[in-house]
């Protein structure tokens, strides 16, 4: 069995929204053991939209659309799956007085374009909606399923919990369940990921994929079994055999961000972490800030503009500063001590470099970290601009702490 999602708004195209409905569908459909294969977006028109749905309903054993069933004239979910199954439109009484109803609850008069929601192609399943006036629907094609649900996410993820969920399991006679599992790794690259585990990339139950993040790579395990158990011992092995293969360039699993290790790493030891930086504009703070232990052990941080203000700040020599746009590894060094010293703390971590780090020809950036005095230097790293270069240099930074925490040799 697979599934389709189909997004319906001009909106989504534009850019204006962010289509998260998807994600969060994609998920609860994993759950259920039913396979996702297609996600598409459509804007609002009719003949593009009856198309598109033509083809889902072609490929795919169920089709769930989200958006397009508002009042106004843009909204054509309802004209495109009537013309894309061949069913008429028709007026459901039952359906208007709901929405009736609702707008009544509320002290709110019921316009007349109102009564367009109450329209719903011939034959199809009414799916109520007690949390917006959008009913959804259902309507069976040639053995084959199309599901219409609004694109409000509340109302669609309480349709989905409450009624759709329930709907696909009995309709298809799901029993299976779909579980996946993500390891995160640094300091190594797809490719070399690849010449790893490539064999087991092969492997069909459980699937093995990459997916290349700024500074970092993760390796997904994705199993179907009838049961969660079942899967999970499907990935069991899988995941066993990946963490000895790529061995400590794995920092964590799931959710897990460097950032997120690197703060329970400090808290298990009762150690805090001083940072100054000239590069990421406080962002590197924040992401360690943000984690569950990160006020605990975030000792301080000092955001500087540029190289030139490490004198300024923290006494750094002038004679390892070669003006605002030049750092040296002896200023970096000098830093990160400073700075372990100005807040008191177990660990001092500078990255430093140029005022635009992303610039032709720019300098690179050094990382070098203290700890009680003892000085341990990240490689030289071409500066990046923008958001991902950011991250790019924050995960390598972080890195640094964590296999300093964990004993681990340095990264060539």
């Amino acid at each position: 069995m697979q599934a389709e999602i189909v997004t319906i708004g001009t909106e989504l195209l534009l850019g204006e929204i962010v289509d998260t409905n998807s994600a969060w569908i994609a998920r609860e459909l994993t759950k259920i053991g039913l396979n996702l294969f297609y996600t598409v977006t459509v804007g609002d028109n009719l003949g593009r939209a009856a198309g598109v749905l033509r083809t889902g309903l072609q490929r795919s054993d169920v089709v769930i659309t989200t958006g397009g069933l508002g009042p106004t004239v843009d909204d054509i979910t309802r004209e495109a799956v009537a013309e894309a199954t061949g069913q008429p439109l028709i007026l459901d009484e039952a359906l208007l007085a709901e929405i009736a109803a609702y707008f009544g609850r509320r002290n709110h008069p019921m316009t007349e374009n109102n009564r367009k929601q109450a329209q719903r192609p011939a034959g199809a399943q009414v799916i109520h909606n007690p949390v917006g006036t959008a009913p959804a629907f259902a309507v069976e094609a040639c053995g084959h399923l199309v599901i219409c649900l609004p694109g409000v996410p509340h109302e669609m993820k309480h349709l989905m919990e409450t009624e759709v969920i329930p709907l696909l399991r009995e309709r298809f006679g799901l029993h299976g369940v779909i579980r996946s599992r993500t390891l995160r790794t640094s300091g190594i690259g797809e490719s070399a990921i690849d010449a790893r585990i490539g064999d087991l990339m092969q492997s069909a139950n459980p699937t093995v994929g990459t997916a290349a993040h700024p500074g970092q790579t993760d390796v997904r395990i994705t199993a179907k079994g009838e049961s969660e158990e079942e899967a999970l011992a499907l990935i069991a092995p899988v995941e066993a055999e990946l963490r000895r293969r790529l061995g400590d360039h794995v920092f964590g699993a799931d959710q897990e961000s460097i950032g997120d290790v690197v703060s329970r790493l400090l808290a298990e030891r009762g150690q805090r972490l001083a940072l100054v930086e000239t590069v990421t504009q406080g962002q590197l703070a924040q992401d360690l800030a943000h984690t569950i232990d990160g006020r605990g052990t975030l000792a301080g941080s000092l955001i500087l503009p540029d190289a030139g203000a490490l004198g300024t700040a923290l006494g750094i020599p002038s004679e390892d500063l070669a003006g605002e746009e030049t750092v040296s590894q002896q200023a970096a060094e000098r830093a990160a001590e400073a700075v372990r010293q100005t807040y008191a703390a177990d660990l001092g971590l500078a990255i430093v470099g140029p005022a635009d780090p992303g610039a032709p020809e720019a300098p690179p950036v050094y990382m070098s970290l203290s700890v009680g005095g003892r000085l341990r230097n990240g490689v030289p790293r071409p500066g990046r601009s923008g958001v991902s270069g950011q991250g790019w240099l924050i995960h390598l930074a972080l890195d640094l702490v964590r296999r300093e925490l964990l004993g681990l040799p340095p990264l060539d």
